[in-house]
């Protein structure tokens, strides 16, 4: 895939003056790329993602605070009784219809800004995949959750697609939850407001350990790459020195980003305000 320079796509690259209605195809871009639902939603096996059970669930995470499992996302789901509406409020409230509260690591920090138009389409996708039966079993927490993550949400507009920072901030926050990983977590959860994009945060797996990097301007950050490297690293895996990075950052699923949304995140994390690693 040919990567952007981002002062000549921002300059030639036509933006929309508003947002499409919701569609089948925008919710397979959402949730087959940039969003990479199939990251936690599909079972692994030994190559990777188990395409023929594409988005059937499986365990996430399995650690002293929580066992977390993905739901099966298929038609032969749970999912499968939930009117629309109720779905989208899974999604962006983290609300199942019984009125209990799905757990961490679901990003609904994130997800509450989600835009009425993309989440409807992330819905009207999700009908169409093909059924497979497959039961990963429930999710189990030994630590205590919130009654809610927040106020009931009515409407959320998404910005204007383009290639600018607010697009950006929306693409890399609501949409791929990039800043659910890339921010330390506090007593209360992420620290949005002190430590925005500055990393540390662990994630466990077969590959070991693996620490998500500072994505600030800061040296210990972005400063030092291009943006070129950073788009390689981004849907790539592979750091300018050739070395591969580790999961579980979904490279596969960004990788299938169009040219201006990788583009317009790039641009908003050369936004963000330097800050040094955390601890």
């Amino acid at each position: 895939m040919k990567r952007p320079v981002i002062a000549a796509v921002a300059a030639f690259c036509t933006l929309s003056t508003a947002q499409a209605e919701p569609s089948v195809e925008r919710g397979e871009y959402l949730v087959r790329g940039i969003a990479g639902c199939g990251n936690c939603h599909t079972p692994m096996g030994p190559q990777g993602p188990m395409m023929e059970m594409e988005l059937a669930g499986r365990v996430v995470e399995d650690i002293e605070p929580f066992r977390a499992v993905a739901s099966n996302l298929t038609p032969a789901g749970r999912i499968a009784d939930w009117t629309d509406a109720e779905l989208a409020r899974a999604i962006r409230e983290g609300i199942r219809p019984d009125g209990s509260l799905i757990g961490p690591p679901m990003p609904f920090g994130s997800y509450r800004g989600l835009g009425d138009d993309d989440l409807m389409s992330m819905v009207m996708f999700l009908r169409t995949l093909p059924a497979v039966e497959n039961d990963p079993g429930p999710s189990e927490y030994r630590i205590p959750l919130p009654p809610a993550y927040g106020p009931p949400i009515q409407t959320v507009s998404a910005p204007v697609p383009g290639v600018t920072v607010e697009y950006g901030a929306y693409l890399a926050g609501p949409v791929a939850h990039c800043m659910e990983c890339h921010t330390p977590m506090g007593p209360q959860g992420s620290l949005y407001e002190t430590d925005l994009g500055r990393g540390g945060f662990e994630f466990h797996g077969p590959w070991g350990v693996s620490i998500s990097p500072n994505l600030t301007g800061h040296e210990d950050g972005l400063a030092g790459y291009t943006d070129a490297e950073i788009a390689a690293m981004i849907v790539d895996g592979v750091r300018p020195d050739g070395a591969p990075m580790l999961p579980p950052m979904p490279y596969g699923y960004l990788a299938q980003m169009t040219e201006e949304d990788l583009a317009a995140i790039i641009l908003y994390l050369r936004s963000l305000p330097p800050l040094p690693d955390a601890g």
